[in-house]
């Protein structure tokens, strides 16, 4: 199961992370967000031991948005030691989500 994260737990959960993390800025509204929203809990329950998968609500946390200048959701950051090291802009396959979690294992 995903973890939430907003502007006052992201630096400590994310970025402080011992593991690479996977977020996925989202909002209620968002359609797109809503197809991907089953592939990122799956990522989450599948890789719990060795990566971690949070999901930010862009809404309740737009500090964390501007921060990392998040202009369309969802956008999902992939963050190793504390560093965006990749990103998937848009609704994608599980597949692809995978494809760039993977490497950072």
């Amino acid at each position: 199961m995903t973890q939430q994260v907003d502007d006052s737990n992201f630096d400590e959960v994310v970025l402080k992370s011992d593991k690479p993390v996977i977020v996925d800025f989202w909002a209620e509204w968002c359609g797109p967000c809503r197809m991907i929203a089953p592939y990122i809990e799956q990522l989450a329950d599948a890789y719990r031991e060795r990566a971690l998968v949070v999901k930010c609500d862009i809404e309740s946390s737009p500090g964390i948005a501007r921060r990392f200048t998040i202009r369309n959701i969802p956008t999902v950051l992939y963050f190793k030691n504390g560093e965006v090291v990749d990103k998937q802009v848009g609704a994608a396959a599980r597949s692809a989500f995978e494809a760039k979690l993977t490497p950072l294992l």
